[in-house]
C-alpha cells in the first residue's frame, strides 16, 4: 500500500508548477532546456507510466524519490531535484528519438 501511495504521490506532484519550475531550474544548470520543454516532457510522464517494465519503473522511482518517512499523519515523501532533471532529460531524448523514427 505505501509502494502505491508513494507513487501516486509522484505522479501528482511532476504535475504541479513549483516542481515543474524546480526541475527545469536545476535541469537549465547542465544543459540549454526550456521551460516548456520540461512541461512538455514532464506531461508526457503519466501516460507513458503504464507502459514501462517494473524495473524501469522501479528505477525512475530510485531515481526521484530521496527519502519517504511514513508516520500517523501520513507520508512525507522528499524528491531530488536532480532527479528530476535526470528524468526530464531522458524523457527529451526519448522524444527525439520518437520524432527521427517517424
Amino acid at each position: 500500500e505505501i509502494e502505491s501511495a508513494v507513487v501516486d504521490q509522484i505522479r501528482a506532484l511532476l504535475r504541479t508548477p513549483d516542481i515543474m519550475v524546480r526541475t527545469w531550474r536545476s535541469a537549465r544548470q547542465t544543459s540549454d532546456i526550456t521551460e516548456a520543454e520540461v512541461r512538455e516532457a514532464l506531461e508526457r510522464f503519466e501516460p507513458m507510466w503504464e507502459e514501462l517494465f517494473p524495473a524501469e519503473q522501479a528505477r525512475i522511482v530510485h531515481l526521484l524519490v530521496e527519502s519517504v518517512d511514513v508516520g500517523l499523519e501520513g507520508i512525507d515523501i522528499r524528491l531530488r531535484t536532480e532527479g528530476l532533471a535526470t528524468l526530464v532529460a531522458d524523457l527529451r531524448g526519448a522524444s527525439v528519438e520518437m520524432r527521427r523514427a517517424a
